[in-house]
């Protein structure tokens, strides 16, 4: 046994669960969960599993279902017991709690409550990515999941390509070769990157390179698994708006107007949509 009943405080006990390998878990994290009240889980057959896994027996307690679809009945009645003296443990169905996941308006409405919340702090997908992908760590923007549809995914590339830190985001693998496609249009070819897949699982792999080449290798064989993208910063230095906005104009003296956006946009290394604004404007008085 690698757990031990301990006394939990009243509130919300947030617990950590392994991303893939069961034994990741903390001896925390299995001391919460042998010794809180109430059981709640994203997903409880994972959790269920798990628990069966370190032999933390159940001891009649039930595992509530607290998910995306689950409503503010579930929330509600969890804050109830936490009022009523009880101590509430919520796994999330793999990693860290509130990362891309449904424990944040459980947080907010335990808090709102005045209920003490505290965590069992353990394995998380984007930590781990970070620290395997070879990039930057001092900064980083956490992206979560983009946009499916490829028009708004692209905007939101967009919003995200001057950001002065790393890049991470969680994609599926359905979608992930579209995405690196984007990612080299808007982003930047050969801006870097790393495709990390099932982390700490059987198959884990990690590539490193430029965006244009990970889009070239999922596009020739495609990958199943979870994944995380990592991207590296921008790079190129603050361009002048009347830099910009000079290389237009000459730029659209033997070019439509969209080519010359396409033109600048390259030369300086900026997102195509925002350059093209700039000469939609400039085209109207030109």
């Amino acid at each position: 046994m690698n757990h031990q009943k301990v006394r939990l405080a009243p509130g919300l006990h947030f617990v950590a669960t392994p991303i893939g390998t069961a034994r990741d878990i903390t001896l925390r994290a299995l001391d919460t969960l042998a010794s809180a009240d109430v059981l709640a889980a994203e997903d409880t057959r994972s959790l269920r599993r798990l628990m069966e896994i370190h032999g933390v027996p159940l001891e009649g307690r039930r595992i509530h279902a607290y998910h995306d679809h689950s409503g503010e009945a579930v929330r509600a009645r969890l804050v109830a017991a936490m009022a009523e003296g009880r101590s509430v443990a919520y796994a999330s169905e793999a990693g860290m709690p509130l990362i891309a996941d449904p424990g944040f308006d459980l947080a907010r409405a335990a808090t709102a409550a005045g209920q003490t919340v505290t965590a069992a702090p353990g394995p998380s997908a984007l930590t781990t990515a970070l620290a395997l992908a070879g990039l930057p760590t001092d900064a980083f923007f956490f992206a979560g999941f983009l946009p499916p549809a490829r028009a708004a995914r692209k905007a939101r590339l967009e919003t995200l390509a001057r950001i002065p830190g790393t890049l991470v985001f969680y994609e599926s693998p359905q979608r992930v070769a579209a995405t690196l496609t984007d990612m080299a249009e808007v982003l930047g070819a050969d801006r870097e990157a790393a495709l990390c897949r099932e982390l700490t699982k059987k198959f884990e792999d990690v590539r490193r390179a430029p965006l244009q080449a990970l889009a070239d290798q999922l596009g020739e064989a495609p990958v199943k698994g979870e994944i995380v993208l990592v991207v590296d910063r921008a790079t190129k230095p603050d361009v002048k708006e009347t830099d910009v906005e000079q290389d237009l104009l000459a730029a659209m003296a033997g070019n439509s107007l969209r080519d010359a956006a396409d033109l600048v946009a390259r030369m300086h290394g900026l997102p195509k949509r925002q350059v093209y604004q700039t000469a939609l404007k400039l085209g109207k008085n030109y």
